[in-house]
């Protein structure tokens, strides 16, 4: 923590000298040229002064400006068609017949090679090599997540933006790989408070209000809770999960939640339960680290306590309810056993699950885990394909686990459990990833039967 920042340190204060060192004349100009000048330029002060002017004047753009903004970043910072074409024709010309190849300039493959490469730099767009120099600015990197997360906005008013995302996206993937991020135990005596606040602010399923409860979740003997951190965000949360140790697998989520719980001793649970991982960053959507989290905290927790064996989920429904009503809308009930109509009318009719029969909830839920797809055929649930995709075995389903309107609203109160069984996860794994395999138990399966 201590060398990033100094490193901070000295950017800023380099940043500093270079801004003195430009001309008065050249703020005037428009952010889009600014854009263009940062990519001429080579002065290292200079260059990092106007990266983090860029950066500055773009946080003060309304979301009408920023839209703007975007499309003239997509336009003007595109592929060099030109230079790209020159060493297509390049390349095409080395592999015509009579190429003098056999010279020993030439060296045929590796001259080849070398060719292709360069068509794939040219193919680059410009905006690629904008984004990184703008990265290098001092808190250069906070400022594009957030600047990605305007952009995911402004991808919902005009979907040509995608191609700038790609872009984002593609540099995202390396600069937030695995190997740079750190995991830390966020507790109550060592973690800093700003990090503290941003964990109740970030909880994204089961909310946290205020200390008080935020100090159960942290401070408890049979809790803990995990977060990856990136060095250029080190005070940023990335994603967080938090963890119950538990006497056996929970059917609910009120007794994890109890303020009045009685606390277990972590030396005589069984069970680890990741029942709350929130992703932190709106700039990171899509950017997957999640999987690396659960499988690194199940070891972290095998090391400290020995006695647990069995990792499961207390997961959430987030679509549930809309593919129930868009199976009515749509007409489309014909797909599902004519069994469950009558509950699928009900659900959809009411508010809550009340007066509908829980072995019914159960037998639908299981019906919408295993047998709703998306046109590609992974599940329609995202929860359900991210603990898939990780190798977990979807485990067990659970009628009136969660009554608090969030989940009301989403799946009539239905949760389910996702075990994370050591001995499985890779095969699970490949299963999920190379045929769409729903991996379940055998309680599980027999509902749809």
């Amino acid at each position: 923590m201590r060398t990033i920042n100094l490193l901070s340190d000295l950017l800023l204060r380099v940043s500093d000298i270079g801004r003195s060192l430009m001309p008065a004349a050249d703020k005037q100009e428009t952010l889009i040229v600014r854009c263009e000048t940062l990519l001429s330029r080579r002065g290292e002060a200079t260059s990092l002064a106007l990266a983090r002017e860029i950066l500055d004047r773009y946080g003060a753009l309304d979301t009408d400006e920023q839209s703007c903004f975007f499309i003239e970043m997509m336009n003007q910072f595109s592929v060099d068609e030109r230079h790209l074409n020159q060493m297509i024709e390049a390349w095409k010309a080395d592999q015509q017949p009579g190429a003098a190849k056999d010279s020993p300039k030439h060296k045929s493959s590796t001259h080849s090679q070398g060719l292709i490469r360069q068509i794939h730099s040219a193919s680059e767009p410009r905006s690629q090599e904008l984004i990184r120099r703008l990265n290098r600015a001092p808190r250069g990197t906070q400022d594009l997540v957030s600047m990605r997360a305007d952009l995911l906005l402004a991808i919902a008013k005009g979907a040509e933006l995608k191609q700038l995302d790609n872009d984002f996206r593609h540099l995202f993937s390396s600069w937030f790989n695995r190997g740079f991020l750190e995991l830390r135990l966020i507790n109550w005596d060592n973690t800093p408070a700003v990090i503290l606040e941003k964990i109740i602010s970030y909880e994204a399923i089961h909310e946290i209000n205020g200390w008080d409860e935020l100090r159960l979740r942290v401070a408890a003997e049979d809790r803990r809770l995990y977060g990856f951190f990136h060095p250029a965000l080190s005070a940023e949360p990335l994603i967080f999960v938090e963890v119950a140790m538990t006497a056996s697998i929970p059917t609910a989520i009120a007794p994890i939640l109890a303020k009045q719980r009685q606390h277990l001793n972590p030396a005589e649970a069984t069970t680890a339960v990741f029942y709350s991982i929130s992703n932190c960053q709106k700039g990171l959507q899509g950017i997957s680290f999640g999987n690396f989290l659960i499988k690194q905290v199940v070891e972290e927790l095998r090391h400290e306590f020995t006695n647990l064996t069995q990792f499961v989920t207390l997961s959430p429904l987030p679509e549930m309810r809309h593919w129930v009503r868009q199976q009515v809308a749509q007409n489309k009930l014909s797909d599902i056993p004519q069994t469950l109509h009558q509950t699928i009318h009900l659900l959809n009719d009411s508010k809550d699950a009340s007066g509908v029969d829980r072995a019914q909830i159960e037998k639908l839920t299981a019906w919408y885990l295993l047998k709703a797809k998306k046109s590609n055929g992974t599940p329609f649930d995202y929860v359900s394909r991210f603990h898939l995709g990780n190798g977990a075995c979807l485990q067990q389903i659970n009628s009136e686990a969660d009554a608090s309107g969030t989940r009301l609203k989403s799946s009539w109160g239905v949760m389910v459990n996702y075990l994370y069984d050591l001995k499985s996860i890779e095969h699970n794994h490949e299963a999920f990833a190379n045929h769409q395999t729903v991996v379940c138990a055998e309680s599980v399966r027999r509902l749809v039967k």
